[in-house]
């Protein structure tokens, strides 16, 4: 399996027999060029536009853009239903957080989560190889909530995203903490950026490491 990153929240997890594409994003928007690219599944945490541009992807894909459960070329999702704020969705709405698995492991893909899921809710979600957490704040979890979450759900790799570069289009998003506060208080200050990732079952072990990965177009 091969992870990509588009930049914002965005992804490309590559099995053998499928792509999936995780919310693409408006590139006016979010100040990112988003790839010509064909997929079989699109996730879409929620319905803003720096996470819901389905237009984007080419070649009839399953869009999933709401809970349940999921299954097209090998890769299976399961949706759970969450929140992008602190007021039970008042101010931004609902959000939906997809575990997806694919050869053997589970990733989670949280969104634009704004609160700590309920207890039932990380209970269903259950064991995670790879955690793709936001950690910029302002609109998201913030450095130390992500943190949170990951003593929770105890992933074997943490993959963070939803953070301010200087490639983001600061008229949107300026508040947007950038990675570094993130890999400080995780004490991993030293990681560095990969243009991919590749994994197989057997990389997926008890001992949690971060990784940061380049925006690739």
């Amino acid at each position: 399996m091969e992870i990509k990153y588009f930049g914002h929240s965005s992804f490309l997890i590559k099995s053998k027999e499928a792509k999936l594409v995780t919310d693409p994003f408006n590139e006016k928007m979010v100040g990112l060029p988003f790839p010509k690219i064909e997929a079989d599944i699109v996730t879409v945490s929620h319905n803003h536009a720096d996470h819901s541009q389905v237009d984007n992807i080419s070649g009839n894909p399953l869009v999933i853009d709401w809970p349940g459960q999921f299954e097209k070329k090998g890769i299976r999702v399961f949706g759970f239903q969450s929140f992008h704020d602190k007021q039970k969705g008042v101010e931004r709405g609902e959000n939906n957080i997809y575990k997806i698995e694919v050869e053997g492991i589970s990733i989670v893909h949280c969104g634009d989560l704004g609160v700590m899921p309920d207890d039932s809710t990380l209970d269903e979600i259950g064991d995670v190889g790879v955690l793709m957490v936001p950690v910029g704040g302002r609109f998201t979890l913030d450095a130390n909530e992500a943190i949170e979450l990951i003593k929770e759900l105890e992933p074997s790799i943490v993959i963070p995203m939803h953070y301010n570069t200087s490639k983001l289009n600061q008229d949107n998003f300026k508040e947007l903490v950038g990675v570094e506060e993130f890999l400080k208080k995780i004490g991993q200050e030293s990681v560095q950026s990969i243009d991919k990732l590749i994994l197989k079952k057997e990389d997926i072990s008890e001992t949690m490491r971060v990784v940061v990965m380049e925006i690739s177009n």
